[in-house]
């Protein structure tokens, strides 16, 4: 077959395909409709779950897994942004990792709002003036990221959806590595980088900024200066890329949160977040658990935070596996209020394996 034959039969499928895009759109919007009507939301983390679900059952061509997800996350985006126009408030600004990770979940056809602080993510859903919001919760390197858990104790807002996002770290600067006096980045990103910056940059000033974004903005306008972030920042602000994946461990994932004024409906695979503070007595954390153990729930993460009201009071935010409207997970919870001081629900929602949107 000639070189002219395998291009017709390319556009033959193109077309077939470009069909069957508009068909399934057809189809969104109709689901849309009867959503709308019944007042549910327009995002359904749990059917995403479902469909990059059968695409891992179906992946048994020449395209991976992951090529197939990314294409029909942006399929799903471009849906999305036709049933209803979507706002997503994210930890800004632009080419930061919450953005990276915001487009690997919500794709490029919704409209993307950066925000300064964590706690105005929360303001713009709390507001109604986005649908969701993306906020970094954990680092595998660095740990908890705990403002943002300490938003979660006073805001009613639920936890829809997680990303788990894998981070690369890169030095950007305008000036050759010897002439490098100072470093900007955030200060998570300094303690990913540690070893790297003692061994390759043992002297220099290290300069915490807000964000890696704000680090690439200066270190442009500053001879002598580097910026650690990201590839799309070194895009974005014409820097030169000096060195590459300096992260002290491989795999360095973040996990990210997405927020939203509703609870997630039950999938496959759910994990509920919930913070509880104990009752101030002898054996009140071993207690605590025990309804965990008692009912057989996979308890996945117990991070502590001091409640900052008492001295030596803590809240713990927990997550284990299950939705909350799973009959044993319910038990499990109503005895558990009974043993506790406070308890409250932070959302039930698909859990995401590492790699995948979603």
């Amino acid at each position: 077959m000639s070189l002219k034959d395998l291009r017709q039969k390319i556009d033959d499928v193109d077309q077939k395909i470009i069909q069957l895009l508009n068909d399934r759109t057809d189809l969104v919007l109709k689901v849309g409709k009867l959503k709308s009507d019944e007042g549910q939301a327009t995002y359904a983390p749990e059917r995403e779950t479902e469909i990059y679900g059968r695409i891992d059952k179906l992946a048994k061509g020449a395209l991976s897994k992951e090529s197939l997800k990314a294409i029909y996350r942006e399929v799903m985006s471009a849906a999305l942004a036709l049933e209803r126009p979507l706002t997503i408030a994210y930890l800004g600004p632009e080419a930061t990792f919450t953005h990276l990770a915001s487009i690997s979940k919500f794709g490029s056809s919704v409209k993307y709002v950066p925000t300064a602080t964590i706690s105005e993510v929360f303001q713009e859903v709390d507001q109604k003036r986005a649908e969701y919001g993306v906020i970094p919760v954990e680092n595998s390197i660095e740990g908890a990221v705990t403002h943002s858990l300490d938003r979660f104790i006073d805001s009613d807002l639920k936890i829809c959806s997680e990303v788990f996002f894998e981070i690369s770290h890169h030095l950007l600067s305008n000036s050759p590595l010897k002439d490098i006096r100072r470093v900007y980045s955030n200060p998570q990103v300094f303690g990913q980088c540690r070893m790297w910056i003692e061994t390759n940059l043992p002297r220099v000033e290290l300069i915490d900024t807000p964000s890696t974004t704000q680090a690439a903005q200066r270190a442009k306008r500053e001879d002598g200066a580097a910026a650690i972030a990201s590839k799309l920042a070194a895009t974005l602000y014409d820097l030169p890329i000096l060195a590459s994946g300096i992260e002290d461990m491989g795999h360095n994932m973040t996990r990210f949160l997405v927020i939203s004024r509703d609870f997630a409906q039950p999938s496959t695979r759910d994990k509920t977040s919930i913070v509880v503070s104990i009752k101030d007595k002898v054996g009140a954390l071993y207690e605590m658990l025990t309804p965990i153990r008692k009912y057989r729930i996979n308890m996945t993460k117990i991070e502590s935070r001091p409640s900052k009201k008492k001295a030596w009071d803590y809240y713990f935010f927990i997550d284990i596996e299950g939705h909350v409207q799973n009959p044993k997970v319910k038990k499990m919870l109503s005895e558990l209020e009974g043993r506790v001081r406070f308890l409250k629900i932070l959302g039930s929602y698909p859990r995401a394996a590492v790699g995948e949107p979603a």
